[in-house]
């Protein structure tokens, strides 16, 4: 059935996540060439920094969002439990993975309901642009109802689809759901991509129909067009090997995308990041919120819970630490920061 390929194809992607090489070598973010410059006196505390940003019609108390990975089986509803669980701890925003297997089996919800743990936490679903197409407006409504969301995030994969063997091949109409859903949603649609990055040109014509939240999710962590073909065999495997690598690195997208689409849109830099740093460096680039998944995801499946604290306790006093060298009280402050740019990097920023 439908539904049972659907929910061996998400424990695969967890197995895979968990242990394989998802993240080809030969990918980068192109972080590595954006440098914070450092305040020698930054004439401040540490607690003086507010990291407090505003997403989802709430107030979160770090610019991070634990970016939609998973859902649909048992272990899928473990892990979002326990992610979503740290979110509401420590005041991020937590995205579900797509809800493609609960539209197909409503027996799956429970996989995806997070809010007797995560009551307060911004909460996104998640839904393909081209199941949202068979779904309508009213079905993509039913998913965000049945977990309590904030806003449904509205993920684009066509690299993923292309090398997944039982993928989609038909990617016309996608403005238009686009322009329904915002008609819809309002700001409480985000649209993202999964690992291949949004350039501008596709952001400014987002925007001009009205979409106000974008995730660039771009190139330099874990791969779906790899994880697909990892999968897959024979012809799809190949072609997938030859198209690990493709898309716009998450920081030339995050640079890109900013300057394309004006102050006005919140801005997710996810695709690739690990760190506080990292994070730091986006939000310096114009992001509003860093997001990233499989560093907690593999620390919550290496110790749990606890394991995957220590692991955000780490990132989030990684970034606390960029503001006070920086000398930026807040994430806006750091945005005046000088930074430097160089490398590949540039040239992107130039190209685009």
């Amino acid at each position: 059935m439908v539904e049972d390929i659907t929910a061996r194809r998400k424990d695969a992607h967890l197995d895979l996540c968990a242990t394989g090489d998802v993240e080809p070598v030969e990918n980068s973010t192109l972080l590595e060439h954006v440098h914070l410059v450092h305040c020698a006196m930054p004439e401040m505390a540490a607690d003086d920094v507010d990291l407090s940003t505003p997403f989802l019609g709430k107030q979160l108390r770090h610019p991070l969002l634990v970016t939609g990975m998973t859902g649909g089986t048992e272990r899928a509803g473990v892990v979002n439990r326990d992610l979503a669980l740290l979110a509401e701890r420590h005041g991020l925003a937590f995205g579900v993975g797509s809800q493609r297997a609960m539209a197909e089996d409503v027996s799956r919800v429970a996989s995806y309901q997070v809010r007797q743990v995560a009551p307060t936490v911004a909460l996104l679903g998640n839904i393909g642009l081209y199941q949202a197409v068979r779904l309508g407006v009213d079905g993509v409504r039913r998913l965000m109802e049945d977990i309590g969301a904030d806003g449904i995030a509205l993920h684009l994969n066509a690299g993923q689809e292309l090398t997944q063997p039982e993928g989609d091949r038909d990617f016309r109409g996608g403005y238009d759901v686009v322009a329904a859903l915002v008609k819809a949603f309002g700001d409480r649609l985000l649209v993202k991509e999964t690992g291949c990055g949004i350039g501008p040109d596709v952001a400014r014509r987002l925007v001009e129909l009205g979409v106000r939240n974008l995730d660039v999710s771009g190139l330099g962590g874990t791969s779906w067009v790899r994880v697909e073909q990892l999968r897959a065999s024979g012809v799809q495997a190949q072609v997938g090997a030859e198209f690990s690598a493709w898309g716009i690195p998450t920081a030339a997208a995050v640079a890109t995308v900013r300057a394309a689409v004006g102050p006005e849109v919140r801005l997710v830099g996810s695709g690739g990041v690990r760190t506080g740093l990292e994070v730091a460096k986006l939000l310096a680039l114009g992001a509003d919120l860093g997001g990233m998944a499989l560093p907690l995801f593999r620390a919550q499946q290496a110790g749990g819970v606890e394991a995957a604290e220590q692991a955000l306790e780490v990132i989030l006093s990684g970034l606390r630490q960029a503001l006070v060298l920086t000398g930026s009280r807040s994430c806006a402050e750091l945005r005046q920061r000088p930074r430097v740019v160089t490398g590949v990097l540039k040239d992107w920023m130039t190209a685009l």
